[in-house]
C-alpha cells in the first residue's frame, strides 16, 4: 500500500489550526426537538472528535423557524438553542478537533411548513424522498430580505457565543443564498433579480462584521448545476470571485440542488466527481478550497490533496465509520511501528 503523504498532515485555516485535513461534512440528522440539539447530536460530533477528524461541520442549523427543511432540523433562532451547543462544542474540543457549524435557511426547500418563502414564487417543482410536494412559496418582500440579513447575522452571533471556530454559510443544494444567485429561482425585477448575487453578498457582510477577526467564514457553494438549463462552472466560479471580495475565506466545493438532473449538466456519479470545481475555484480566487463528493476512499482522498486542493470532506464514510480517519491511518505500513498520531489514550490498545 502507498503511504499517505497529505491526510494525516496539520493545516491552518487564517489562524485556526487543524490537526489534519479531513473535514466531516455537516449532514442533517432530522432529529431536532424545536431547533434544540439533543442527546443524539451530542454523542454523533463527539464521536467523530473521538475518531481523530480535524474540524467537524455542524448539519446545516436554521436562523428561522421557516428556514428548517424539516420541522426536525436544528437552529439558532435563540439562545436556548445557542446554549445547547456549547456542550457539544466544548466536548468536541476536549477530544482535540475543531468545529464549525452551517447556518442556512431552505427557502423553497422547507418542508411541513406555513410560510415558505423564496426569492421568486417558483416552487422547487419536485416531491421529496417521502413522496411530499414541495409548495409554492411566497416571494420575499425587500423588507423581509432585510430581515433574513439581520437574522443569518443574529445567528452568527450565537454561534460565536456558542464557541464554535468557524462558520460556514450554506449557499449550495439549492437552499436560499442558492436560489437568489440561481437564475432558475431568482425572476425578480428588483435589485435583487438584477443582481442575484447581492443577497449572499449582503449575508457575507454582516455575518463577517459580527465573528472576530481571525474567525474563518467558510461558503460553501453549488459551483454548477446538474438540472436542466442550470448555470455552469463559469458562472459558479462568477459566484465565488462576488463571494471572495465581500469577504469569504474558504470555499466548500459542491454542486447541483437545481432540480431533476440531466445529463448535459451533471458529471458522472464516481470518486471525486466533484474536484474539478473546487480546483477551478481556488485558481480563481485563490482561497482554500474543501473538496467534496465520494471522497470516503482514503487513497482518494489523498491523491485529491496532493494534486492542490487543501481540505477533503467526508460525509457517508464517517456515518458508516465514526472512526475512518483512525482505521485509515492503522491500515498505514507505518502503523506497524506503534507511529499513530491521533487514537485517543483509552483506545490505543485497540491500535496496536
Amino acid at each position: 500500500m502507498a503511504k499517505f503523504r497529505h491526510i494525516f498532515q496539520p493545516y491552518t485555516l487564517k489562524t485556526l489550526p487543524l490537526r489534519n485535513r479531513i473535514v466531516m461534512s455537516p449532514m442533517c440528522q432530522y432529529s431536532a426537538d424545536n431547533g434544540l440539539p439533543n442527546d443524539w447530536h451530542f454523542v454523533h460530533y463527539t464521536s467523530r472528535a473521538v475518531g481523530g477528524v480535524g474540524l467537524i461541520i455542524v448539519e446545516m442549523t436554521n436562523v428561522a423557524p421557516n428556514g428548517r427543511i424539516t420541522p426536525r432540523c436544528l437552529g439558532l433562532w435563540n439562545d436556548a438553542q445557542r446554549d445547547a451547543f456549547r456542550r457539544i462544542v466544548d466536548s468536541v474540543h476536549a477530544q482535540g478537533a475543531k468545529i464549525a457549524i452551517q447556518i442556512g435557511h431552505a427557502g423553497r426547500k422547507a418542508r411541513e411548513c406555513d410560510d415558505v418563502v423564496a426569492p421568486s414564487a417558483i416552487s422547487f417543482g419536485e416531491s421529496d424522498v417521502a413522496g411530499a410536494v414541495y409548495a409554492t412559496p411566497r416571494e420575499l418582500s425587500k423588507a423581509d430580505i432585510e430581515a433574513l440579513v439581520g437574522q443569518f447575522q443574529t445567528a452568527a452571533e450565537r454561534a460565536v457565543a456558542a464557541g464554535f471556530d468557524a462558520i460556514e454559510l450554506h449557499a449550495a443544494h439549492g437552499y436560499l443564498i442558492h436560489q437568489f444567485f440561481s437564475p432558475k429561482s431568482n425572476r425578480r425585477s428588483d435589485e435583487y433579480g438584477q443582481d442575484r448575487m447581492l443577497f449572499g453578498e449582503q449575508v457575507i457582510r454582516a455575518v463577517k462584521a459580527v465573528m472576530p477577526s481571525e474567525m474563518p467564514l467558510i461558503v460553501r457553494i453549488s459551483a454548477q448545476e446538474y438540472g436542466a438549463g442550470g448555470f455552469d462552472s463559469d458562472y459558479g466560479v462568477a459566484v465565488a470571485e462576488r463571494f471572495a471580495a465581500a469577504g469569504a475565506d474558504v470555499f466548500d466545493v459542491s454542486g447541483g440542488g437545481d432540480g431533476v438532473l440531466h445529463p448535459d449538466h451533471t458529471p458522472l456519479f464516481q470518486a471525486g466527481y466533484q474536484v474539478f470545481l473546487a480546483e477551478k475555484v481556488k485558481q480563481a480566487t485563490g482561497l482554500p478550497v474543501i473538496a467534496v463528493g465520494m471522497l470516503e476512499n482514503p487513497a482518494v482522498a489523498d491523491y485529491v490533496l496532493g494534486n492542490g486542493v487543501d481540505l477533503v470532506a467526508v460525509g457517508r464514510g464517517l456515518l458508516r465509520d465514526p472512526h475512518w480517519l483512525l482505521n485509515a491511518e492503522y491500515d498505514q505500513p507505518q502503523a506497524d511501528s506503534g507511529e499513530m498520531h491521533f487514537v485517543p489514550t483509552q483506545y490505543q490498545r485497540g491500535y496496536r
